[in-house]
């Protein structure tokens, strides 16, 4: 592998990586914040320890999600210096932004909620947790902005001089229309991941009938919330599906796997083909409905990867402007089955629910565990397509990805750093699994470790004064 390689590996490891806590905190954190409001709006006790013991699993993974994160600014720095310095003035105001006013507003409000419990008032309290959960949209908002970028770069000109790009309106790239779709698209896959995630968890539980009054219902407020965000993943899928083709038409027909242009064009199910990509050996289509999904109309035409190539090198110069078809077309695949997956379980469980049920088939439960994995492996595939399928390019048009590496850094220094890397995050990966599993078979606290002890008529200290803190509370 030469140092482009290496450096792509290194890139795909960590984002990928990062993103497994990313979906989950903001998920999490509005969940947390539901449960919380209706301890408050009802008064009951088991709403209380649900909030309690949810919002210990999203402290850990908010935690873990971090550690994470610094990895990338450390990256892009040492493998991808060419690239930072072309996006530079770009991607500063945006990603500054989010550390200064994002991040900031998550880390002080989330600080304030840990140690705020039964010295804010209890109001001004969840007021924090859902303050948290905005700075979690924010925070995701400036970072998408930024990426939609590479994906469509609006709001700059190249600076004729340094040849690097200069930021010319910042709002332009604020309200990019690639933004625009993939924020929701994003989010409402969050929603998914945070949903399935306490679904999961909950299910566990009630299979082994372990505090089913705390968990009965956050499974079927996970259920609920899993569900109606499925729906809003596919709507706004559907939309991003179409701006895709507008302005990326090579990604659309190589996830696809479409060489040549049809008008209608059918959506393929599966396709098996030849090594080369140029010849189909079996396939399933649906007639019309690719047509639709990137065109809004049943008879529109859809250009074929061999008539975009031909495009993009007339505009472009010689070169080949195929991604890796096989990874473009199996991911996204992969990621709208884990969609349709997922939004059924979610809809099979609720109706299993209703009326105040509780299935006692062990395999409802068995399904419902393994479930858990399901977001993780859709948000994993749809973000590789979408950073694949812009391949050759890191900057849509403007920078490709071999003239975006560090030119003074050597193959032998990029692999050490990916085995270091993937080492750590290995290490990583076991301590979160390790906390997740031990404080979620924990299970919720007791009434008696939620709720106040009562005033002592002799007893005028300080009700603090023999509190220690403890983790999270």
């Amino acid at each position: 592998m030469d140092s482009v390689d290496i450096a792509r590996w290194q890139f795909g490891i960590t984002t990928v990586y990062h993103f497994f806590f990313v979906p989950l905190t903001i998920g999490l954190s509005a969940l947390v914040a539901i449960l919380e409001t209706a301890w408050l709006r009802t008064g009951k006790t088991k709403y209380l320890r649900a909030t309690k013991f949810w919002g210990k699993l999203f402290l850990i993974n908010f935690a873990m999600g971090i550690v994470t994160g610094i990895v990338q600014e450390f990256q892009f720095g040492m493998n991808w210096s060419d690239y930072s310095r072309f996006v530079g003035d770009i991607f500063g105001a945006p990603l500054a932004i989010e550390g200064l006013l994002a991040f900031f507003v998550e880390s002080t409000f989330l600080g304030l909620w840990i140690f705020g419990w039964d010295r804010l008032n209890a109001k001004l309290h969840n007021a924090c947790i859902w303050i948290v959960h905005i700075g979690t949209l924010l925070s995701a908002y400036f970072i998408l902005s930024a990426n939609s970028w590479m994906q469509h770069p609006v709001g700059y000109r190249i600076d004729e001089e340094s040849g690097r790009a200069v930021l010319t309106d910042f709002w332009a790239v604020l309200t990019n229309s690639t933004q625009l779709v993939a924020f929701p698209h994003t989010i409402t896959a969050a929603f998914v991941t945070g949903g399935m995630f306490m679904a999961g968890v909950s299910a566990w539980h009630l299979a082994r009938r372990k505090n089913t009054e705390v968990f009965r219902p956050s499974l079927k407020l996970a259920l609920a919330v899993t569900a109606i965000a499925s729906i809003g993943v596919a709507i706004t899928g559907d939309f991003q599906g179409k701006v895709m083709t507008e302005q990326q038409p090579m990604k659309m027909a190589a996830a696809e796997a479409l060489y040549e242009t049809e008008q209608p064009a059918s959506f393929s199910v599966v396709t098996i083909g030849t090594l080369d990509g140029d010849e189909e050996i079996f396939g399933i289509k649906v007639p019309r409905v690719l047509s639709f999904l990137a065109t809004g109309t049943f008879d529109g035409e859809v250009k074929g990867i061999n008539d975009v190539q031909a495009a993009e090198e007339a505009r472009y110069g010689p070169g080949d402007y195929r991604p890796n078809i096989p990874i473009a077309y199996w991911n996204f695949r992969i990621m709208v089955g884990v969609g349709m997956l997922t939004a059924l379980v979610s809809l099979a469980g609720l109706w299993l629910l209703r009326r105040g049920r509780l299935p006692s088939n062990p395999w409802v439960y068995r399904i419902g565990v393994l479930s858990l994995a399901l977001p993780f492996i859709g948000n994993s595939a749809g973000w590789i397509f979408t950073e694949m399928g812009r391949q050759p390019w890191s900057v849509f048009g403007v920078l490709k990805t071999t003239s975006s590496v560090s030119p003074g850094v050597s193959p032998t220094s990029m692999l050490i750093s990916v085995v270091s890397l993937t080492a750590l995050y290995a290490v990583l990966m076991v301590i979160e699994a390790g906390l997740m599993l031990k404080y979620a078979k924990a299970g919720p606290p007791s009434e008696d470790e939620v709720l106040p002890p009562p005033p002592s008529d002799d007893d005028d200290s300080d009700p603090d004064a023999e509190r220690s803190l403890a983790f999270a509370y």
